[in-house]
C-alpha cells in the first residue's frame, strides 16, 4: 500500500465518512464532554509488512511497548496493565497506560513535550534492527487502534491501516534507519447531540525530527520547521526528544460505523472469484456423486434385489461382494474414535463461532473476542466430543469404554497444550511480550481439565447409554482376502488426491487468514469465511464418499481409516501452502521466528486434519450404512 501525502489525507477525512456498514454490537459508546481526559493506551510492538508489493514479513516476535531497550516515555508511577480478555492475551495484546495528556477538543495543534530519553549504543542497535524489520507501534484510543491512512493501489480506496511505523527504513534510510520521535495525532470525533462527543477515528502521522534534542529554555517547542531526520548512533550515547501534537477533526461518521474505515477488504473481487470457483467445484462433485449413487448404485441394488431366491446361487461382484466385511472392526478403533470425537468438538466450536461472527456479536471493539468465544465453545462442547467418540467406539466394536472416555477428554488438550507451551518457551527466550503468562496457562488448564474433561465424561456416559449404531448387515467370522489395489486407490494417493478439491475451495481465503494471523492484518470478512467453510465441508464429504465407493468396488473393505485420512487430506495441502507462503511472503532471519511460524502452522494443520477428517468419516459412515441397508442380503 502507498502512503498518501499528509495534506491529501487530511482533505480525504471528510470523504471517508460516506462509507456504510452494519452496526457491530458488543460495546457501548463513550460520551465525552469538552475538556474530559481521553486515555491513550499502548500495546505491544508488532512486525508488519511494508508498503511495497514485494515486501516480506521479517519477524514474528512481539515486544512490550515499555521494553527497556526502546526507551519510550513512561507515565508517572510506572506503567499499569489494563484488563484484557483471555483471547486478547492469547493473541499477544499487552495493553498499558501512557503519559500522553489528551483532553477533548483542547490543545488543538499545540506541540507538546513528552520526555527526553538517553539511548545508549547497544539499545540504539536494537531499535535500528527493529526499524529495519518494519515494526509498528500500536495505540488504542477509546477502543480504536491508531492507524495510518493508506491507499489501496488496486481500487484507489483510502483506508485506515492499524499501527504506524516505529521508524523509516525506505529509500535513503534503507541502511541507516531514522527513528520517529514526533507524532501528529488526528482524533476524529462525532457529535450526536450538543456538548456530547464520540471518537470515531484515530490517525497518527509519525515523523523523524533530528537536530538539537534539548528542551528549549523559553519553553516553546517547534514541531513544524524542517529539520534533518533523527538517526541513532551505534557508537555513542544518543539523546531523543519525544513530542506530539493533537489535532481534532469533526466527522459525520456515526459511532456505530466507525470501524468501517479499519475493516478494509482488499479487492473483494478476489473473494467473490474464490467463492464462485468453490461453488462450481462443489456443484460438479455433487452432480458426480449423485450420478454414481442414483444411477450406478441404484442399478446395482436393483440387480441384487431382483435375484430370485429359488434360482442357483449367483456370485456377487463389486461392492456387494464385501457386504460381510464392510462393518468389520478396523485397526485401532480406540484411536480412530478419539480423533473423531475431538474433531466433532472442533466442528461444533467452529460452527457456533462463525454464527456469532455472522450475527455481529464479535465486535472488533472487544479485542480478542473471537479467540475468547472459541475457547469457551471448545470448553463447553466437550460433551459433544465425548458423546460422538463413545458412540463411534461402540459402533466399531470397542469395549473399553472408560479408557475411551479418558483419552477423549485428555489426549487432544494435552497435545495442543504441549505444542503451545514449547512455542511459548521460544517466545520467552526471544524476550517477546507475546509469551503467554503463567497465570493464563493455568487458566487454560482449569478450563480444559476442570470443565471440558468432566463434560466430556458426561457426554461419554450418554453415548455409552445410547450404545452402538445398528448396522444393516452382519460381519462374517472369517475376514475376506483383499485383492491388490491400483496405485491411485492406495491410502497415500487417495489422501493427496482427495485433499486437492477442499483445499482449492479455500486457498484464496486461506491467504487472508494467514496474513491476519502472522502479518497483523485485520480480517473481519466472516461472511466470505463462513461460506468458504460450508463449501469446504460439503466438498470434503462428497469427495470422501466418492473415493470410498471406488475402494469398495475394488473389494477393499478397510474404509474407516481411509475415510478419515481422505477427508483430512486438505491438511497436507495446507502444510504445503504454508511452506509456499513462508517462501513468498516471509523473510525470517531469526531461528525463533522460523520455529514459531512452523509450530503454529503445524498446529493449524493438525486442527484442520481433525475437522475435515471427522467430516469425511461421519459422511462416509452415513453413506455406507444407507448403501448396504438398501440391498437384500441372504
Amino acid at each position: 500500500m502507498a502512503r498518501t501525502p499528509r495534506g491529501l489525507c487530511l482533505l480525504a477525512l471528510s470523504l471517508l465518512s460516506t462509507a456504510h456498514a452494519f452496526y457491530l454490537p458488543g460495546a457501548a459508546p463513550h460520551d465525552y464532554r469538552e475538556g474530559e481526559p481521553v486515555d491513550l493506551f499502548v500495546n505491544a510492538l508488532t512486525p508488519m509488512i511494508a508498503g511495497n508489493d514485494n515486501a516480506k514479513l521479517k519477524s514474528l516476535i512481539n515486544y512490550d511497548y515499555y521494553n527497556p531497550s526502546f526507551h519510550f516515555c513512561q507515565p508517572e508511577g510506572g506503567p499499569k496493565r489494563q484488563p484484557e480478555s483471555l483471547g486478547s492475551i492469547l493473541f499477544g495484546d499487552r495493553i498499558l497506560n501512557s503519559p500522553y495528556n489528551i483532553k477533548m477538543l483542547q490543545d488543538n495543534a499545540t506541540c507538546q513535550l513528552l520526555c527526553v530519553e538517553n539511548v545508549p549504543p547497544e539499545d540504539a542497535t536494537f531499535i535500528n534492527d527493529r526499524i529495519l524489520e518494519d515494526y509498528a507501534i500500536n495505540w488504542l484510543v477509546d477502543g480504536l487502534p491508531a492507524a495510518e491512512m493508506k491507499e489501496d493501489r488496486r481500487t484507489g480506496e483510502l483506508f485506515f491501516d492499524m499501527g504506524f511505523n516505529l521508524g523509516n527504513d525506505e529509500g535513503e534510510f534503507a541502511e541507516t534507519p531514522a527513528l520517529h520521535n514526533h507524532y501528529d495525532i488526528v482524533l476524529r470525533y462525532h457529535s450526536p447531540s450538543p456538548g456530547v462527543y464520540r471518537i470515531v477515528g484515530v490517525l497518527v502521522w509519525p515523523t523523524s525530527r533530528g537536530g538539537p534534542q534539548d528542551v528549549p529554555t523559553g519553553g516553546g517547542l517547534d514541531c513544524s520547521s524542517d529539520v534533518p531526520p533523527l538517526i541513532l548512533s551505534t557508537t555513542q550515547n544518543n539523546t531523543v526528544r519525544y513530542t506530539y501534537r493533537v489535532m481534532w477533526n469533526e466527522s459525520d461518521t456515526p459511532w456505530a460505523t466507525r470501524w468501517d474505515n479499519y475493516l478494509h477488504i482488499f479487492d473483494p473481487r478476489i473473494h467473490w472469484f474464490s467463492l464462485i470457483n468453490a461453488v462450481i467445484v462443489v456443484l460438479f462433485l455433487c452432480i458426480m456423486v449423485s450420478m454414481i449413487l442414483l444411477r450406478t448404485v441404484s442399478k446395482d441394488i436393483s440387480r441384487y434385489n431382483a435375484i430370485d431366491l429359488s434360482e442357483d446361487v449367483q456370485e456377487d461382484w463389486g461392492w456387494k461382494l464385501v457386504h460381510g466385511e464392510v462393518f468389520r472392526t478396523p485397526q485401532n478403533p480406540m484411536v480412530l474414535s478419539v480423533l473423531v470425537g475431538n474433531g466433532a468438538q472442533l466442528c461444533a466450536m467452529v460452527a457456533v463461532t462463525l454464527v456469532f461472527a455472522l450475527l455481529g456479536f464479535l465486535s472488533p471493539s472487544n479485542r480478542g473476542s473471537l479467540a475468547t468465544v472459541m475457547m469457551i465453545c471448545w470448553t463447553f462442547f466437550g460433551s459433544i466430543g465425548g458423546y460422538v467418540s463413545s458412540r463411534v467406539y461402540a459402533s466399531l466394536g470397542g469395549t473399553n469404554k472408560r479408557r475411551n472416555s479418558f483419552l477423549t477428554a485428555t489426549i487432544m488438550p494435552t497435545i495442543v497444550f504441549a505444542i503451545v507451551f514449547l512455542l511459548d518457551l521460544f517466545l520467552v527466550a526471544a524476550g517477546s511480550s507475546g509469551a503467554v503468562p503463567f497465570g493464563t496457562l493455568l487458566l487454560i488448564i482449569v478450563l480444559w481439565f476442570g470443565i471440558s474433561a468432566p463434560l466430556s465424561a458426561v457426554g461419554s456416559y450418554f453415548g455409552s447409554k445410547h450404545g452402538a449404531i445398528v448396522h444393516p448387515v452382519r460381519v462374517n467370522q472369517i475376514p475376506r482376502q483383499i485383492p491388490p489395489q491400483p496405485t491411485y486407490l492406495r491410502p497415500w494417493a487417495t489422501t493427496i488426491l482427495a485433499g486437492i478439491l477442499p483445499f482449492g475451495a479455500a486457498f484464496v481465503e486461506l491467504y487472508f487468514v494467514l496474513s491476519s494471523l502472522f502479518a497483523s492484518r485485520a480480517y473481519y470478512a466472516f461472511g466470505f469465511l463462513a461460506l468458504t467453510a460450508a463449501l469446504v465441508a460439503l466438498t470434503t464429504a462428497t469427495v470422501t464418499i466418492l473415493f470410498t465407493y471406488f475402494i469398495l468396488c475394488r473389494e477393499d473393505y478397510r474404509w474407516h481409516w481411509r475415510a478419515f485420512l481422505t477427508g483430512g487430506g486438505s491438511a497436507f495441502w495446507l502444510l504445503a501452502y504454508g511452506v509456499v507462503y513462508w517462501m513468498s511472503r516471509l523473510s525470517l532471519d531469526s531461528f525463533s521466528s522460523t520455529v514459531l511460524y512452523f509450530g503454529y502452522l503445524l498446529l493449524l494443520a493438525l486442527l484442520d486434519f481433525l475437522v475435515t477428517g471427522t467430516i469425511g468419516f461421519l459422511a462416509t459412515y452415513w453413506a455406507v450404512r444407507r448403501l448396504y441397508s438398501a440391498i437384500r442380503v441372504d
